[in-house]
């Protein structure tokens, strides 16, 4: 698609995403879920960006232009607008957020009424609508003019929603927080305060320009550094608009994504409550994670990267947890989409319920080292087309056998073997091929990495 990637609509405030882009998706909405005698309800939620204003703005003017009528919750997170949909039956809700990229990007993800991502289907209808490729849309007229309502009550109930959650008090922990001066700063340290943690929170003034900048959950050490500096008990980590989290335990060690699968899935299992035994993760996760899942008898689940992938596998087959190591990790019984403050709460709860330091409940996970390394080449499709290189790429999977794997990612994923996995991942942006090793060893990692390189170099694919 032309505009809408995995995360919604995405790109620089006022370059490639501006407010008459953002004007049309409104009208395109208002009108699609018009009918006879209903009166359209979408729900809008946006992070601490200085663009969100004015995006806030644009499709409001859309939206009530087109009839519908629009509840603003200002700044929040995205799980919460996912959250208040399906609680008060909105036609759909809309997060103005470009997530964990820096201030001057912005983006629209539009959320179904069950909460979830946008069909891709009606995404490309609204792309068409922006180009002026399918017919113009009505104006609503006289009362039929939508109207727009504060409705910062919503994030007040889903902060609500998120306290119930807690089976034990916090009292006599000590909480660090990096929020990363996003959409957590207006929830977090409220919820762990009034649990009776006593908290240190870090990157919670947000001035529209500081989002995300050398701050949470993409810059973890400086979390690591606030832990020791303090002697926190736990600290977390979340993305600018929340939906992610990563954790810290009383040594400094970061808690990522794959740690916290392993830690909540014990934990479910050992409570009855991990259907069938098992965890959805996606083709990046650890294969540490895979080997100490199965020394606890907890099957696995694995889809390509994103967490509508993770979303879709969990809905199609009733499992209760699953996610990403970036830390978007969805817990079935609570949320359908990844909520980094949720995440953050099932953790405390895993962790008071062993009664250990944090620091002790993943030592059984040995998490292998991994090496990435991004290539600048000519032509992505050639490059990863070409014979030699997957020649190359096989020899490296079948080379590394049960002690490690390849992996060249793209937008799909194609098996090779029983033991590892070819991906090539395109770049967005640049003409990248991205080659990762993932194996028992640093040096069996950097060997492998540079086995598919020095194809690439020979072939001509990489510019001189």
């Amino acid at each position: 698609m032309k505009y809408f990637g995995t995360d919604g609509f995405r790109g620089e405030a006022n370059v490639t995403l501006n407010v008459e882009h953002a004007y049309k998706v409104g009208r395109f909405l208002g009108n699609y879920f018009q009918k006879e005698d209903h009166k359209v309800r979408v729900v809008i939620g946006k992070d601490t960006r200085l663009s969100g204003y004015m995006f806030e703005t644009a499709l409001a003017s859309g939206l009530t232009a087109s009839g519908a009528d629009v509840y603003e919750l200002h700044v929040t997170t995205t799980p919460s607008v996912s959250y208040l949909v399906r609680k008060e039956n909105f036609d759909c809700g809309i997060m103005i957020s470009a997530s964990h990229n820096p201030y001057f990007d912005n983006g629209i993800k539009v959320i179904n009424g069950k909460g979830h991502k946008l069909e891709p289907e009606i995404e490309e209808q609204i792309e068409k609508y922006i180009d002026g490729e399918s017919e113009e849309i009505p104006m609503a007229k006289r009362e039929a003019i939508g109207r727009c309502f504060d409705y910062t009550k919503g994030r007040d109930e889903y902060i609500e929603y998120l306290k119930d959650l807690v089976k034990e008090p916090f009292d006599g922990k000590t909480v660090a927080l990096d929020l990363a001066n996003g959409s957590a700063s207006m929830i977090a340290k409220e919820i762990f305060e009034s649990m009776g943690a006593q908290v240190i929170a870090r990157h919670d003034e947000p001035n529209g320009t500081n989002i995300n900048r050398e701050c949470g959950s993409t810059h973890i050490e400086v979390l690591q550094a606030l832990v020791y500096d303090t002697g926190a008990d736990i600290g977390f980590a979340y993305d600018g608009d929340a939906d992610r989290c990563l954790a810290v335990d009383d040594d400094g060690k970061v808690i990522d994504g794959d740690h916290i699968l392993y830690l909540c899935g014990k934990y479910l299992k050992e409570q009855g409550k991990l259907k069938d035994d098992t965890v959805v993760t996606t083709v990046m996760s650890n294969m540490g994670l895979y080997k100490a899942f199965d020394k606890l008898g907890i099957h696995y689940e694995q889809t390509a990267v994103g967490d509508k992938y993770v979303c879709g596998n969990m809905m199609a087959n009733g499992y209760v947890i699953g996610g990403e190591q970036s830390g978007h990790i969805i817990f079935k019984e609570h949320a359908v989409t990844g909520d980094g403050i949720l995440t953050s709460l099932m953790i405390m709860e895993a962790w008071l319920h062993y009664g250990k330091p944090m620091s002790m409940l993943t030592n059984d996970l040995v998490i292998y080292p991994q090496l990435l390394e991004n290539v600048k080449v000519k032509d992505k499709g050639a490059a990863r087309e070409d014979e030699d290189v997957q020649k190359a790429a096989k020899e490296v999977t079948e080379s590394l056998g049960d002690a490690g794997r390849l992996l060249l990612r793209e937008s799909g994923t194609e098996a090779l073997g029983d033991t590892g996995r070819i991906l090539v991942r395109e770049s967005g942006t640049e003409p990248l091929i991205r080659v990762m090793v993932e194996a028992e060893t640093d040096e069996m990692c950097r060997e492998n990495v540079d086995k598919i390189v020095k194809v690439l170099h020979e072939k001509g694919h990489v510019p001189d």
